[in-house]
Parts: C-alpha cells; structure tokens; sequence
C-alpha cells in the first residue's frame, strides 16, 4: 500500500520508539517524526543525556510530539543495600526526568539476577519493593509507572517478570493512577491466556508496544524484533484485545534488529508507517 502522508489521520496514535532508528540521535528521530508526519515519539534516557535534558526538552515541544514513553527505569533487583539506594535514586532522577519531557509513561525493565544468584522469586520480591518504593515519587511528579513483563529468554539478565500475570500481580498491590504495565507484543505474544490478563489490566496498560517474532533468531537473542507483519505474531487479534481492555493512547514500534538499524532511518519509518496502517491501526 502507499506510505500515508503527514496528516493522514490513520497516523493519529503512531510513536516511534527511538530504537528503532537506533543509528539516528535525538534530533535526528525528531526530525524523522516530523518528516513523516507522526505525532509522537518514545525516547531514550541515553540520547536524551547525550544533548542535555533542557535542550531535549526544549526540541520535543517546539516539534510539538508527545512523549509516548521513556525507556528506561528499572533494573531494581540488586541484593546489596548499596546497589539498591543507588538504583532508587537513578529512578528517581529517571521519573524526574519523565516529568519534565511530559511524557505518558517511565517503563521499568525489572532487571535480571544478580551475578551469582539463581533465587528468582528473591530477585522478584525485590523488584516488587523498589517500586513500591518508586510509587510515591512518581505520584508527585504526576508520573505513571508502567512494568514491562519480558519474554522468559531474559529472565536471567533483564527481566525476572516474565508474563502479565506476573507484572499484573506486582501492579494491582499498588495505587492504579501511579502504577500499570507496558503490553509489549513480542514479549507476551506466547503467554497462555493473555487474552485474560489482557483484560485484567484494562485501564492499567499505560504503554502498547509492538514488532514481531521472527525465526530463525539471530546470535543476539536480544535483536530479535522484527518489523510487524516479518513473522508470526498475530496483530490484528492482539490490538483487538488491547483495545477491548479500554487502551486508547499511542501505540510505539520498538524494533531490535540489525538489517533495520543499518537501513535508512526514513524507510524504516515508511515501511513501520505502512504495516501499522494495514495491521494494527484498523483494530485499535
């Protein structure tokens, strides 16, 4: 199908998630944004350091984009109480930060095991505190939380919350207006009965990710999202459910992948344009 053009309306809650360009700087994914006529954008906390908060700031408004999210807070399950004050406090300078872009929502990758540990409900229950810990100071900033389950196959270095069970089971011991989850498709595509858990968050999904599982993998597990529509994750079906459940904000493309970060960063953004129009936008 033809790329949409700037302003067509099919492009309403479209985010580029900087990763996906992951070769363009801040200024650049901006641009990029504003060239294809999106009105929103999911940055980083590294290229937003890179240029400075202020600066940062000042370049999202005067582009006039909406800050769908900023990845990322997190990594909370260090054991040693010296590890623990430092990751409260880098999160707090990352809600601080959140704030001030006006972003929707600060996702928190829960981190993975400490170097040597193989206590997973431990690791669990201390990502379980350190946001509880996080709540108050995001309520302040006026500031939602949103926990990203991830796939199994990054329990071990990035993520000890692995389904939306999980995440939902974390999120509903804490105030609903601070705390929700991130729905990420290529994390929870697999889950059983995430048509259920979908439902269960309602009102408590800040933050609808999506690309695809492609196979083979590559070497890197880790660049293994495919542009939607290059593997086996039913689109149509997962928006629908999302959208059921009562999701009605942006929804960002966050890709990892080589072929796409070495492609230019404007085709990218066509192509992601073309296959959110045809295989997500239709069902929110």
């Amino acid at each position: 199908m033809p790329t949409p053009e700037p302003g067509d309306p099919r492009l309403a809650r479209l985010s580029l998630n900087q990763r996906t360009c992951a070769g363009w700087s801040l200024r650049e994914a901006i641009d990029g944004c504003l060239a294809a006529g999106l009105p929103a954008i999911g940055v980083w906390r590294e290229p937003v350091a890179e240029v400075g908060l202020e600066t940062a700031v000042r370049w999202v408004r005067e582009a006039g984009l909406r800050v769908s999210s900023v990845c990322r807070g997190g990594f909370f399950t260090g054991s040693d109480p010296g590890a623990v004050a430092a990751a409260h406090q880098a999160n707090v300078e990352a809600v601080r930060e959140t704030a001030a872009l006006g972003a929707a929502t600060l996702v928190l990758v829960p981190g993975g095991l400490p170097e040597g540990d193989t206590d997973l409900p431990g690791a669990r229950a201390r990502a379980t505190e350190a946001i509880g810990a996080l709540q108050p100071v995001a309520a302040e900033h006026g500031v939602r939380l949103g926990i990203e389950p991830m796939h199994p196959i990054f329990a071990a270095d990035r993520g000890v919350v692995s389904t939306l069970g999980q995440a939902l089971d974390i999120a509903e011991q804490l105030d609903p207006e601070t705390v929700g989850v991130v729905v990420d498709t290529f994390h929870l595509w697999w889950e059983p009965g995430i048509e259920q858990q979908i439902a269960r968050a309602g009102s408590r999904i800040v933050s609808y990710q999506v690309c695809d599982w492609i196979t083979p993998f590559p070497a890197d597990a880790l660049l293994s999202r495919g542009m939607m529509g290059d593997g086996h994750i039913d689109f149509p079906a997962f928006t629908r459910q999302v959208a059921q459940a009562g999701y009605a904000s942006d929804v960002e493309v966050e890709i990892f992948h080589a072929d796409v970060w070495a492609a230019p960063g404007a085709d990218v953004v066509a192509t992601m344009a073309r296959r959110y129009v045809e295989l997500v936008q239709p069902h929110l």
